[in-house]
């Protein structure tokens, strides 16, 4: 799902470490995530910014292709904001995670 969102780029890796780089706009953002054999999922969830509604439906075609389980959406969420709008999922271990956007930043 990285590269789908941008993160095209992997880095160094090490036996329990991993890192994805997104290059552009003058500045390289990263994602980097440990691996515990021990871990367990749990009701954490990590989310990730989209540009448009159309990014949100594009991802969430990805994970669905991918067999990530749709937990919810692509939908309007006005719970948390009028416009926001989003896709929550599961990845195959079980980590919640969500695609979102909205025209308006949180304040």
């Amino acid at each position: 799902m990285l590269p789908a969102i941008g993160f095209t780029r992997p880095g160094d890796t090490g036996p329990e470490w991993y890192n994805w780089y997104a290059l552009g706009n003058g500045k390289t953002e990263f994602f980097g995530f440990t691996e515990d054999p021990e871990h367990r999922p749990n009701g954490s969830r990590i989310s990730f910014w989209a540009d448009s509604r159309e990014e949100v439906n594009r991802v969430a075609e990805v994970v669905k292709r991918a067999g990530g389980k749709v937990l919810e959406g692509p939908e309007l969420c006005v719970d948390y904001t009028p416009d926001y709008y989003a896709f929550f999922f599961e990845d195959p271990e079980g980590n919640k995670l969500e695609i979102c956007y909205r025209s308006e930043p949180a304040r």
